[in-house]
This record gives C-alpha cells, sequence and structure tokens, in this order.
C-alpha cells in the first residue's frame, strides 16, 4: 500500500535529517564548544579539539542528535505542513504559490510562520532533552579539563568519561528527569521563534525563485534552504547562546552563575561564523535531499496510477 501524504513526508524528512546531521555535526561540536568556552578562534577550537581529542571529538554527541533530530524534524514537518493547512483555512488565507507576488504574496506567508512557530514549540518538549544531553557529550572533556579555582573559560586537562546516552543517564541520576530540561525556557524561545522564520524564509524564497512558467530548479531549493537556515540561526543565535552558556553551568557547578550576559554583546556570537557555515551546509544538504525524494515518489506515484478500463 502506498504511503499517504503524510507518510510522504516523515520518510522524506527522516531519510533527509540523517543525511543533514551526519554531514554537519562537526560544525555543530566546534560552534558549542566556541559559545561554552574561550578560544582564540575557530581555527584554535578546531586544532585543540583535534590534538585533544582527535577526529572523533568532533563527532562526540552525535548519536543523540540522530535520534532526536530525525524524530523532531519528522514531527516538525508533519505539524508544520498540518497547521499550516489549518491556520489558512481558519484565516481565510489561500496557499502560498508559483509566481505569487505583492499583497496576496505577503498575506500568504502568515500561516508559514504560525505553523513554524506551532510545530517548533510542539518538538521542543522532546528535543530539549536529546540535545542538552548532546551537549554534555560535546563538552564534557571541556568540563573536565577546567580547574574550578581558575576563570569558568579557562581550559584544563582530563579524559571524558561518558557518551550521549551515558550523559542522559547520569543527568537523570543526579538532577532527576527534570534535569533533562534544564534550560527548556531557552529552548523553547529558540525553536519557536527560529522555526517559524525558518519555514516562512524557504517557502517565501523558493516562491520568488519561482513562476508559472519557470519550476522550482535543484539551485534555488538548495539556496533557499541555506537562506532560512542563516537567517533564522543569525535571529535566535544570542538565545543559544544564553541555553548553551546557562546548561554549561548546571553540569559544571550544579546551579547558574549570577553574571551578566547582554543579549547583544560580541560575546553573545561567538561561535557564529561556524555555525553560519553549520546551518548553510546542513539545510542545504536537508532541503535538496526532501525534495529530491518527494519528487520521486510523485514520479513513482503517477506511474503506478491504474489506468481506467
Amino acid at each position: 500500500m502506498a504511503p499517504t501524504e503524510g507518510g510522504k513526508t516523515a520518510i522524506c524528512a527522516s531519510v533527509a535529517s540523517v543525511c543533514s546531521t551526519s554531514v554537519g555535526f562537526p560544525f555543530d561540536s566546534v560552534k558549542t564548544r566556541m559559545q561554552a568556552y574561550k578560544f582564540a578562534s575557530v581555527w584554535d577550537c578546531v586544532r585543540t579539539t583535534h590534538q585533544t581529542e582527535g577526529l572523533r571529538g568532533f563527532f562526540r554527541g552525535l548519536s543523540a542528535p540522530l535520534v532526536s533530530v530525525t524524530m523532531s524534524r519528522t514531527a516538525s514537518f508533519s505539524i508544520y505542513v498540518t497547521m499550516r493547512e489549518r491556520f489558512a483555512a481558519a484565516l481565510g488565507i489561500s496557499p502560498l504559490h508559483s509566481g505569487m507576488r505583492g499583497t496576496d504574496f505577503l498575506i500568504s506567508i502568515l500561516p508559514c510562520g504560525l505553523a513554524g512557530l506551532s510545530a517548533g514549540a510542539v518538538v521542543t518538549v522532546f528535543a530539549c532533552p536529546f540535545e542538552f544531553a548532546k551537549l554534555s557529550a560535546q563538552i564534557e572533556k571541556l568540563m573536565l579539563r577546567s580547574q574550578e579555582a581558575m576563570s569558568p573559560d579557562s581550559i584544563s586537562h582530563e579524559t571524558p568519561r561518558r557518551g550521549t546516552f551515558q550523559a542522559m543517564k547520569h543527568i537523570i541520576q543526579t538532577k532527576g528527569i527534570g534535569g533533562l530540561y534544564s534550560g527548556f525556557y531557552y529552548h523553547l524561545i529558540r525553536d519557536s521563534i527560529g522555526t517559524g522564520l525558518y519555514f516562512t524564509v524557504y517557502e517565501s524564497t523558493k516562491v520568488l525563485l519561482s513562476s508559472p512558467d519557470r519550476p522550482i530548479t535543484a539551485q534555488a531549493i538548495a539556496f533557499a534552504g541555506a537562506l532560512c537556515g542563516m537567517l533564522s540561526w543569525m535571529f535566535v543565535f544570542p538565545i543559544d547562546t544564553k541555553k548553551s552558556i546557562y546548561q554549561r553551568d548546571i553540569l559544571a557547578h550544579g546551579y547558574v552563575r549570577n553574571r551578566k550576559m547582554p543579549m547583544f554583546s560580541r560575546r553573545m556570537y561567538r561561535g557564529l561564523g561556524v555555525s553560519l557555515a553549520r546551518t548553510a551546509f546542513t539545510n542545504m544538504t536537508f532541503f535538496s535531499v526532501y525534495e529530491l525524494l518527494r519528487a520521486e515518489m510523485e514520479l513513482i506515484d503517477n506511474k503506478t496510477v491504474p489506468l481506467d478500463s
């Protein structure tokens, strides 16, 4: 039996997510390390990680995102598609389509943003524990090497003890189930706003790069994917940094240090460059694979439609 529309979305999003998460994870690892600890530059972070942990250090904590990101992205896309249609119907708004411009275009973007915001908020409940465990695995060696008598941004020398799921188990043992939701407030704000912008930019860019007589191209899909990831991430990056520092303090000290961190200070954008490279690359990969799989599924369906007798 052929999969339903929702099933097609889930299958395509799952496969695309595994591909994009795997190729982009080293960028994410460097980004998190730079947010939580002080390095002279991106290259300094890369060199230090490779010297002390080897190539494996860049993929430390990958298992959790492969599970959580795949499941959360699949759920996010399913929720987004459903809610976009419901918001459009409730507001009496026509869906976006090729060639749409002007006021109609601006109005039709609204359901995309509302649906994306809703999807981000719902998925946060599932994704937060996995992301907290991933962060713990990514920076564990840095925490173990940090000396209490020194600045929290300084680094000492030890060896890592736990993998991702071991870190999750340790968090539950020491802080209870609720400990996995440390930083949930920042995660919720980041993902709600970020996902709303993410889908809005992607859908609108695809429409602007197409017309009724010129269907969307593979290059346009890749560009729209890279752009939506970069713009949404730039907007929520200070929130993500606050989340990383908050969670770092919980892991390292068991409490949050009372330090002033202005939202738009230079400190809050540490690791932005590598993060933009990561999100552009991963989302370009994700949407290219996703749209290719959807197109292949539609082609197969069209070929297998029975002819009327």
